[in-house]
């Protein structure tokens, strides 16, 4: 399927997840999480989820990776409408939220921070292939972030549901993820 089609398709499928089922299933993926491999990093880029979407939410996995790194910093993506670029911006208690033009909230008053100072980024999406695709919203504003950040940076997909076999039309600009945790299983993709 190509990446229209997979949008499309996830979309409806998220949409089906009623909040008890939501619960549970991140409840899993928290599970999943706590038995990957890492050491917990301090420098820690996550997101707000969109909630029209029924999107996973990443708070648990940022209290979990706290308690293991109580040096963690917690860095939210901010997207630049001139020049479709996203920066990320460290946040503590004090930081204010404001929902951006697509819905989601961004902080308002948070600390513009180089992505190379990242070490591991949360990245949302709505379907990933065995080989660490990853079919986003379309517009490309994480594979271009990527390009940014340092080249050992982790980078971390959650999904409800498990892999797609091949994503018909991934190209030269797509980057993959390192991993993926579904309530199932974790998916490891680095070499």
């Amino acid at each position: 399927m190509t990446k229209s089609e997979l949008r499309i398709l996830y979309k409806q499928r998220r949409k089906a997840i009623l909040l008890s089922q939501k619960d549970k299933l991140e409840d899993l993926m928290l599970i999943q999480f706590q038995r990957l491999n890492i050491a917990i990093p301090a420098m820690i880029m996550t997101y707000a989820p969109f909630e029209k979407f029924n999107e996973f939410d990443p708070q648990l996995i940022t209290d979990y990776c706290y308690f293991k790194n109580n040096n963690q910093v917690l860095f939210y993506t901010v997207i630049n409408s001139e020049d479709s670029s996203m920066q990320c911006f460290g946040v503590d208690d004090h930081t204010l939220f404001a929902p951006n033009r697509y819905g989601f909230d961004e902080p308002v008053n948070g600390i513009l921070i180089p992505a190379t100072a990242i070490e591991m980024i949360i990245v949302p999406l709505l379907a990933f292939d065995t080989s660490g695709n990853r079919v986003g919203y379309g517009k490309g504003y994480y594979d271009r972030f990527f390009q940014t950040c340092r080249k050992d940076v982790l980078k971390i997909g959650f999904s409800f549901f498990e892999a797609e076999q091949m994503i018909d039309d991934v190209n030269e600009l797509d980057v993959p993820l390192d991993y993926c945790i579904t309530p199932e299983m974790i998916y490891e993709f680095k070499s």
